[in-house]
């Protein structure tokens, strides 16, 4: 079997959670021949990954260096072009409305509708391109923007905000343009497209999709839209770039979970997004991110003093400010405890870093609380620590967390993203930035010794029984096997039809997607109810209880952001916010404090600025 892996902004360009992800799937599946499409900014990036026996080819798509749209129009000032072909234009205005035309809801059969003409103007455009068409230049030419702009002023007659401008209207379609460009590359040859994500990592397996019936397989580590609105939380760009550029990555996201043959939630917690934002549940299989066991090694003791662990990168999305304040609380309690913060700093955070260093000074912490650098072993982290703290205000599904799980230690964590899921009851789950909560924690769990091994013990049993590397790849094995069988082929082995090695939920099988018309509905699954595997349970009573509290980000926290006003090597496409090598451990994806996605105020305002909820 042939896979092609689609990436954005990660393997096997930059480190990171999910580029360490692909690197497992690589090489844990020798017996598969592979293939990396890589979206990228400018296609002169350096591999930092050794390339496995089994890849055959890496291949790069950059969405912002070369090309006839390579470098940003002046803005006020048009890009002259002819008059695109009729095809185009017809695709273009169906692509417009459904970008353009306020939603109350995905969820409601308007946005269902959204989604599938949405589909089809990509369609549209896609086969454009493959005929020879310049579709950046389509794009920006003076009848596409006065497409644009007309649309508008049609579609959102209600629209209490400013009205685009020309210069408006051209810098979202020149941003528009960049990221569509995988539309324009010659669709991928496999048995598989495995996307790592939503967004414009899916247009890879669309083409393959349209143009030779291959199966789409789609990875969520984390919600791609979410992302998106939560990056321009304080975006400077005009209020019509803000809503045109939003939409058209929610009508992207929503077309997306159309066409997929498989939906991989990397949480129950992400699942519930996907659920919101009109993803099909008989499509979707809950797939947590497994580790080694064996490379993460229980200590044989614990420090001579008690101590505090952090293993990540230094990151605002990490919240080190509130890490930092709830130890001087600790060391309240506990005059002799330290704090060992791990983990290398970016250089976009440097500044960000020097701010943890003089709160620590401010609080009188030198020398107790220790930004450390870099570590040779994530190992030599974890085992460094009585226990292990993550107060991030976004994440995944952690692989901090069962990494230090795996070694034993237990863990004292932030409610955001899978992170409950991970840890069940083997530590401590708290609410974000909630400081007295935090010390709370670590004080218990420093001050009995029986209940910190306990945990630690537990923890251990935890990732053996639910997160081995092993579980997620026969997982991930099955689906790939399911989707490439001919129809009619022999029924799904006995172990798909009941307990699921690494599902939480086994629906029935997913049709594989044709190139038949994309505004039809993907062939329906059997009327059968799915089994259910036991789902992990709620995380443990046995923690100081939170008071909620909203998570809203102190600054825009993504360097994945779509740039404005800055030169593509900005550019990171939802993945270059993570870093994972041993200092920086798990894939950063902000996710909502609440329970179910309605409960985030902050990513529900935007989403209505957008038409879409």
């Amino acid at each position: 079997m042939r896979i092609a892996l689609v990436s954005e902004g990660t393997y096997p360009y930059a480190m990171g959670g999910v580029s360490i992800w692909c690197e497992q799937l690589i090489r844990g599946m020798p017996d598969y021949r592979w293939e990396v499409v890589a979206l990228t900014v400018d296609g002169t990036e350096e591999p930092v990954f050794d390339r496995p026996a089994n890849l055959d080819r890496v291949h790069s798509i950059p969405l912002w260096g070369g090309g006839p749209t390579g470098r940003r129009p002046r803005r006020g000032v048009l890009v002259p072009s002819g008059r695109p072909g009729t095809e185009f234009m017809q695709s273009y205005e169906v692509f417009l409305r459904a970008l353009v035309t306020p939603l109350e809801s995905t969820r409601s059969q308007a946005g269902a509708v959204n989604r599938s003409t949405f589909l089809l103007a990509l369609r549209g455009m896609f086969e454009y391109a493959a005929a020879g068409g310049d579709l950046g230049a389509a794009l920006l030419s003076n009848e596409a923007l006065r497409m644009m702009l007309e649309a508008w002023h049609t579609l959102r007659v209600e629209e209490t905000g400013p009205a685009p401008t020309v210069a408006d209207a051209l810098e979202a379609a020149w941003l528009i343009s960049h990221m569509l460009r995988p539309l324009s590359a010659p669709p991928v040859r496999a048995d598989i497209v495995h996307s790592s994500m939503n967004g414009l990592a899916t247009l890879v397996g669309m083409a393959a999709t349209w143009t030779y019936g291959t199966p789409l397989v789609l990875s969520e580590h984390g919600i791609y839209l979410r992302e998106r609105y939560i990056s321009y939380l304080h975006d400077d760009a005009p209020h019509p770039v803000r809503v045109l550029v939003l939409s058209f990555f929610r009508s992207l996201a929503g077309a997306a979970y159309l066409i997929t043959g498989a939906l991989a939630p990397h949480s129950q917690y992400n699942r519930r997004w996907q659920l919101h934002n009109g993803a099909d549940p008989e499509r979707m299989w809950t797939m947590y991110n497994g580790v080694d066991p064996d490379e993460f090694p229980p200590a044989a003791g614990e420090p001579d003093v008690p101590t505090i662990s952090f293993m990540g990168r230094i990151d605002p999305l990490k919240d080190l400010h509130t890490l930092i304040r709830a130890f001087a609380l600790v060391r309240a309690e506990i005059p002799e405890a330290r704090l060992r913060i791990f983990g290398g700093t970016p250089a976009a955070n440097k500044v960000y870093h020097e701010s943890c260093e003089a709160l620590i000074d401010e609080l009188g912490l030198t020398g107790h609380a220790v930004l450390e650098g870099r570590v040779g072993s994530a190992v030599e982290a974890y085992h460094a620590g009585s226990l292990v703290a993550l107060t991030s205000i976004s994440e995944g599904f952690p692989y901090t967390v069962v990494e230090a799980m795996a070694c034993g230690r237990p863990t004292v964590c932030t409610n955001v993203g899978g992170v409950a899921e991970a840890v069940g009851d083997t530590g401590f789950v708290v609410a974000p930035r909630d400081v007295a909560a935090i010390a709370a924690a670590c004080v218990r769990m420093l001050n009995d010794r029986e209940l910190r091994l306990r945990l630690g013990a537990t923890a251990r049993e935890r990732v053996l029984e639910r997160f081995t590397l092993q579980r997620s790849l026969q997982a991930y094995r099955d689906i790939y096997e399911r989707l490439a069988a001919p129809r009619g082929a022999s029924p799904a082995p006995k172990h798909l039809r009941g307990q699921a090695q690494g599902f939480v939920r086994v629906p029935n099988r997913p049709t594989r997607p044709g190139v038949a018309s994309v505004t039809a509905r993907p062939a329906a699954t059997p009327t059968v109810r799915p089994e259910v595997a036991p789902v992990a349970p709620t995380p443990a009573a046995v923690r100081p209880e939170p008071t909620p509290a909203a998570v809203r980000p102190e600054v825009s926290p993504l360097a994945g952001r779509v740039p404005r006003q800055r030169g593509p090597e900005q550019y990171s496409a939802a993945a270059y916010r993570t870093r994972h090598d041993p200092n920086s451990a798990a894939p950063e994806l902000p996710q909502p404090a609440g329970p179910e996605p309605d409960d985030d105020e902050t990513t529900i305002a935007i989403m209505r600025t957008t038409g879409g909820r």
